[in-house]
């Protein structure tokens, strides 16, 4: 025999209805903005962050697409649109000849530096001004604990 399903009760099943509703409308309301205004989406968008925060704007491509959670086949089609714009150039890794850096450009800095205002504001007018400082610090603890859970990290 196999194991019983453990169905959501009435609680649960709004929770997760409630969950899945609130994050998707947020990621495709950020997402359209970002097209409208920054001609990108917002996958592109958290790739020139992660790279504008790396150490000399450079990341290997494998480091780059663990951090933002994107398969490596969907990173390098991204990584051809970037490059193709002039955000982003690829280079050989001098430490793995296998290996490639995505470095972004000055080009590519401008463009972020131009999206972040409209697209932080975006963040704060859909998420943070509409919840109370105390629901914010328990989205943050609750989001943390479902990231480590999932990750299989350990807490903070």
């Amino acid at each position: 025999m196999g194991v019983m399903t453990r169905w959501l009760d009435p609680d649960e099943q709004r929770t997760w209805r409630a969950f899945l509703a609130a994050s998707r409308t947020l990621m495709e309301t950020l997402d359209r903005e970002l097209q409208r205004d920054a001609g990108m989406p917002h996958a592109y968008y958290e790739i020139l962050v992660r790279l504008s925060e790396a150490p000399g704007r450079r990341l290997r491509m494998s480091d780059l697409a663990d951090a933002t959670g994107s398969s490596r086949s969907r990173l390098s089609h991204a990584a051809v649109r970037l490059e193709a714009a002039g955000w982003i150039r690829r280079e050989d890794c001098p430490t793995d000849r296998r290996g490639q850096l995505a470095v972004l450009t000055d080009d590519g800095f401008a463009t972020l530096a131009a999206a972040a205002p409209g697209h932080v504001e975006g963040v704060r007018r859909h998420l943070f001004d509409a919840l109370s400082p105390a629901q914010v610090d328990q989205l943050r603890r609750i989001s943390e604990t479902l990231a480590d859970h999932l990750t299989g990290s350990e807490p903070n």
